[in-house]
């Protein structure tokens, strides 16, 4: 009895976790990149600070790969679908999901930076919260072959990834239980998160 507790406290928890933890966090990350509801950056933050409390140090690579790879490849997804509403004569619910993540303000920033600095925007993107949307309405507007885009958007989701998993990391490793860092993690992505939207309302009436 005792091994048999052992053994469903041990082994089997820690292999459940990486079968099912693992393709899990892609499939949601891949959706989140489709469709920006899912807190894909707090996703990701979790799933480092369980990765710190594993005895597998291969866990925190596996967590960046998983990560990276999917946002990647949403990104590219939807960039194509974005791609194919734009030579439609009548467009695309994809392009028009789109657009409606563009607010005409920052669609005209992410248009200004990316014909002053180009693919260094795109790389910039997915780290400013709000930012990747208007950026790849830009690049379809200017009409970025596939291939440009692809080359922006690589080195853009490895430093999404490292970022946020530098948070969960870092969190993690303040805490005993993982519970805690998950809640620490989480709770330092929605700082994060809201710090330049909060910087902006600060500004505003001083500027005023």
């Amino acid at each position: 009895m005792s091994s048999l507790a052992a053994a469903l406290t041990g082994v089997t928890p820690a292999s459940t976790q990486q079968a099912i933890g693992y393709p899990t966090l892609f499939v949601l990350v891949l959706l989140g990149a489709l469709v920006p509801v899912v807190p894909t950056g707090a996703l990701v933050s979790s799933a480092a600070v369980v990765s710190v409390h594993q005895a597998a140090p291969y866990a925190p690579a596996l967590v960046f790969v998983t990560a990276s790879t999917a946002a990647f490849l949403g990104d590219m997804a939807l960039y194509w679908l974005g791609r194919r509403g734009m030579k439609s004569k009548n467009g695309s619910r994809w392009l028009e999901a789109i657009r409606s993540r563009a607010p005409e303000d920052r669609l005209a920033q992410a248009q200004e930076k990316l014909a002053d600095h180009g693919v260094a925007v795109l790389v910039l993107s997915r780290l400013v919260p709000a930012g990747r949307i208007p950026v790849m309405l830009a690049c379809l507007m200017a009409k970025w072959p596939i291939r440009r885009f692809a080359r922006g958007n690589l080195p853009a989701c490895l430093a999404w990834a490292v970022t946020y998993q530098l948070i969960g990391i870092l969190g993690g490793s303040l805490f005993r239980e993982p519970w805690e860092g998950v809640v620490a993690a989480v709770a330092l992505t929605v700082v994060v998160g809201a710090a330049p939207s909060v910087w902006k309302r600060v500004r505003k009436p001083a500027a005023q």
